[in-house]
């Protein structure tokens, strides 16, 4: 029997939910790495199996439902989780379980919820179904979700050219059941790539670092929830949760990777780098 009270746990524990990337720049791989740079142990439930690389992905393979649940559950009923983080859930069924293992606990941990439905790119990677699905089931748990700017038009229905667009549609996902909404800029046209805007209900503001001039950004998604989630289970507050996390992801990307022939990973453990003889 799952019970979901952990909070006599001595040590954080963050659970991720998401797809496995054989290139090791996103997804599972990058969630883990980046709990570990935050001295969080990492658990994990695996949605789908990807053969990919910097170049793109070759192919997909989706594990059960059944089997996603039985991997919660068995970190849930031994370890449990202080934050849970979702990615690349895939398909209607596996969030429709996901969701419903989350309510069935008797204290849901802090949930992130990054809405992998389409890419940076534009391109829709989950059919309409499984998008239902995750606005109607999934994002109302959420403490907080991250859409990208392409996310956010499609959960919004607004298109995003400028800021006020960025708040008016944070402020639109808000009414689909979150505690807080980031609408990440990484996909917007100068001069708002990489600003991100937050809403909570009550605050919008407004997240800017320094732009990277890399081509390797692989896996910013992940590692930007995955962070988040880091620092609640360590028990930092959302909002301070937030601007740290971006805080890592902008250091790791002046730390990017510039491996394979492609698009490389952010540099997760930048303060090692060079230090290794």
């Amino acid at each position: 029997m799952v019970s979901g009270d952990f909070s006599s746990a001595a040590i954080p524990v963050g659970l991720t939910i998401a797809g496995s990337d054989s290139g090791g720049g996103a997804g599972i791989q990058a969630d883990l790495r980046t709990f570990a740079f935050h001295c969080v142990h990492g658990t994990s439930a695996l949605t789908c199996v990807t053969a990919q690389n910097t170049l793109g992905v070759r192919r997909v393979d989706a594990l059960s439902a059944a089997a996603v649940v039985a991997q919660m559950e068995a970190v849930f009923d031994d370890i449990g989780a202080h934050a849970v983080k979702t990615g690349m859930l895939l398909n209607q069924e596996i969030i429709q379980a996901v969701a419903a293992t989350l309510q069935g606990l008797s204290a849901c941990p802090p949930l992130v919820v990054d809405p992998v439905m389409v890419s940076r790119t534009g391109a829709q990677l989950i059919d309409d179904g499984a998008i239902n699905a995750l606005i109607t089931q999934l994002m109302p748990l959420a403490t907080l979700v991250t859409p990208n700017r392409y996310e956010a038009e499609l959960l919004s229905g607004l298109t995003l050219t400028t800021l006020a667009d960025m708040e008016a549609a944070a402020r639109a996902i808000y009414q689909l059941g979150p505690q807080a909404v980031v609408v990440k800029g990484g996909g917007m046209a100068e001069p708002l790539r990489g600003v991100d805007l937050w809403f909570d209900g009550r605050e919008v503001l407004v997240l800017a670092t320094e732009t990277v001039d890399t081509p390797h950004t692989h896996g910013t998604g992940c590692t930007l929830s995955a962070a988040i989630a880091a620092h609640l289970a360590l028990g930092t507050s959302l909002r301070r949760a937030v601007e740290a996390a971006k805080a890592y992801v902008t250091e790791a990307l002046k730390h990017s990777l510039a491996l394979g022939q492609g698009q490389g990973p952010v540099g997760h453990f930048f303060p090692l780098l060079g230090s290794v003889d």
